[in-house]
C-alpha cells in the first residue's frame, strides 16, 4: 500500500496534521497503538456527571485552532469558558484567594509581600537578563520578587507543566514571557506596547481564553477522525516498525493490526508519539543522537475526577484554585469544570477535577487508588470546605505516568538533534509535544503547519 504521508499517533497532533493533508487532497495512514483515537483526550459520562481524562482545556484559541473547529463543524462546535473562568484562586494559609487582575487587588492581595509589592513599581526599569537559559524561577525572583515566585508562577506551572520552576528554562517552557523580557525589556512594559500594537493589526479569528469543545473534549478527535476517514485510520496496531528505503526514497512502516500484516510505504512519515517510544519505533537512529531526544523528563499525574449533585450554599465562581508547592498540600490543584462549561455536572451540583504528583511530588502518584480516593475525600473537605457528613457522590481516577513533557536544560540540545535528523533523513518529521509546546492549541498549531508544509512539497 502507498499512502502520501504516513502518521504514526492518532493524537491531537496526528490529527491535526491529518486533517490537513486530508483538505489538501493527499492521501494518509494514521497508525495508532491504541484501540481509539485521541491520545490523552478522552470524554466520560456517569451518574449525570460528564469529566474527563487527560486535557480538560485548551487556552488561547488561535486562528489554527478556530479554523479547525470550522473546517470540523457541525460534527463538533467550539465552547468558551463563562466569565466565572476569567478568576483563578491560589491556595495560601488555609483557603483560596483570588489571584489579583488589577492594581486594587494587587495592593490588598494577602498572596505577595509588601516589599515585593513595591518592587514591581521597579520592574519596567530593571535591565534585561543575560543568561539564555535563565530558569522561570531565577527571572521571576529577579524581576518580581520571591513571593510572586511562591504564589503565582509555582502554582501557576503546577498547572500547567506540573513542573518545578526551579528546573524549567524560561526560553523553552514560556518562551513568549522570556520573549517580552528580551525585546521590550519588561514584563509590564512589553505587554502594554504589545496591546498598543494589536491594536492597529488586521482582526483574526483567534480569541483569548480558555475553550473545550461541546458535549466533551473527545468530541474534538472523533470529528477529526471522521473528516480524515475511518478508512484512513489503523486502531490498535502492534510490532510497529519504520525503516528508510535509501534506493526509492520511501518510508517503509510495517504492523499488525489484528492479526493482520500492514505494509505501507510514503514519501512522507510523521511521529506524534512520547520521545521514550521513539528508540523502538526509529531505531535507525544512532544511539547517542537519540539519547539526546530520550533524555526528556515527564512529570507523572493523577487526575480525580469529583461530583457532588447537591453542592448547597457554597459556590466556585472560577476557574479552579491552584496550590504553591509551599503548602505542602496533597494536590497540585482543583478545577472546575462546571463552572466554565454547561452540562457538566447536574443543575444544583458541581464537578471537579483534582491533580496529584507532577515533578516534585511524583511519588504520590504511586499510591493505590484506595489511598488516592481517602486524600480526594480528605481534600473535598480541607480545601473546598464541604462540611463534614457530606461526601462526593462520585469519584474516578486516572493515572499519567508520562502525562507532561518537562522543558529542562536538555530542551535547546532536543530541539537541534531534531532539526538535524530531520535534515538528514528526506520525509522524515519527528513531531508531538516533545517540541513546539505541550498545550492543545500547540499541538493543532504543529500538526497543522505540518500538513501545510507537507502539502505544498508535494504539490
Amino acid at each position: 500500500m502507498v499512502k502520501d504521508v504516513i502518521i504514526i499517533g492518532a493524537g491531537l497532533t496526528g490529527l491535526s496534521a491529518g486533517v490537513e493533508l486530508t483538505k489538501r487532497g493527499l492521501s494518509v495512514a494514521v497508525l495508532e497503538k491504541s484501540d481509539r483515537a485521541g491520545g490523552q483526550i478522552q470524554t466520560f459520562h456517569a451518574d449525570g456527571f460528564l469529566f474527563e481524562s487527560g486535557p480538560n482545556t485548551g487556552s488561547g484559541a488561535s486562528q489554527e485552532v478556530m479554523d479547525l473547529y470550522k473546517t470540523l463543524s457541525p460534527r463538533c462546535e467550539i465552547e468558551f469558558a463563562a466569565k466565572d473562568a476569567e478568576s483563578r484562586w491560589i491556595w495560601k494559609g488555609g483557603r483560596f484567594h483570588p489571584l489579583p487582575n488589577g492594581l486594587v487587588s494587587g495592593i490588598t492581595t494577602p498572596l505577595f509581600s509588601f516589599t515585593d509589592k513595591l518592587r514591581i513599581l521597579g520592574e519596567p526599569f530593571r535591565a534585561r537578563g543575560t543568561h539564555p537559559d535563565e530558569t522561570i524561577a531565577a527571572m521571576t525572583t529577579r524581576r518580581l520578587g520571591k513571593s510572586f515566585l511562591d504564589y503565582a508562577v509555582d502554582p501557576f506551572l503546577s498547572g500547567i507543566y506540573a513542573g518545578d520552576p526551579h528546573t524549567l528554562i524560561t526560553r523553552y517552557a514560556l518562551p513568549k514571557l522570556y520573549n517580552l523580557e528580551q525585546q521590550y525589556g519588561s514584563f509590564i512594559g512589553g505587554s502594554i506596547r504589545k496591546a498598543k500594537a494589536s491594536k492597529g493589526q488586521p482582526k483574526t479569528a483567534a480569541r483569548k481564553g480558555v475553550f473545550s469543545t461541546k458535549g466533551g473534549m473527545e468530541n474534538l478527535p472523533k470529528a477529526m477522525a471522521a473528516f480524515i476517514g475511518r478508512e484512513h485510520i489503523y486502531l490498535s496496531v502492534g510490532d510497529i516498525t519504520v525503516r528508510p528505503d535509501q534506493d526509492t526514497g520511501y518510508w517503509r512502516v510495517k504492523g499488525v493490526q489484528n492479526g493482520v500484516q500492514l505494509d505501507i510505504r510514503s514519501k512522507h512519515l510523521i511521529t506524534t508519539v512520547g520521545a521514550y517510544q521513539l528508540p523502538d519505533l526509529l531505531p535507525f537512529i544512532a544511539a547517542p543522537e537519540m539519547e539526546r531526544i530520550t533524555n526528556l523528563r515527564y512529570a507523572p499525574v493523577v487526575q480525580v475526577a469529583v461530583g457532588v449533585k447537591e453542592r448547597g450554599p457554597l459556590r466556585f465562581n472560577a476557574f479552579g484554585g491552584l496550590i504553591s508547592s509551599r503548602e505542602q498540600e496533597d494536590f497540585l490543584g482543583v478545577l472546575f469544570p462546571s463552572s466554565c462549561f454547561s452540562g457538566r455536572s447536574p443543575e444544583e451540583g458541581m464537578l471537579f477535577s483534582f491533580f496529584m504528583g507532577g515533578v516534585k511530588r511524583a511519588a504520590l502518584t504511586a499510591l493505590s487508588d484506595n489511598e488516592i480516593e481517602e486524600k480526594t475525600v480528605q481534600s473535598f473537605h480541607h480545601l473546598l470546605k464541604f462540611p463534614k457528613g457530606k461526601e462526593p457522590d462520585m469519584i474516578r481516577i486516572f493515572r499519567h505516568k508520562h502525562a507532561i513533557p518537562q522543558y529542562e536544560i536538555s530542551s535547546g540540545e532536543r530541539f537541534d538533534t531534531v532539526s538535524q535528523l530531520e535534515k538528514h533523513y528526506k520525509g522524515l518529521h519527528i513531531a508531538g509535544n516533545l517540541r513546539d509546546g505541550i498545550g492543545m492549541a500547540h499541538r493543532i498549531i504543529q500538526g497543522t503547519n505540518l500538513g501545510r508544509v507537507i502539502g505544498s512539497a508535494t504539490r
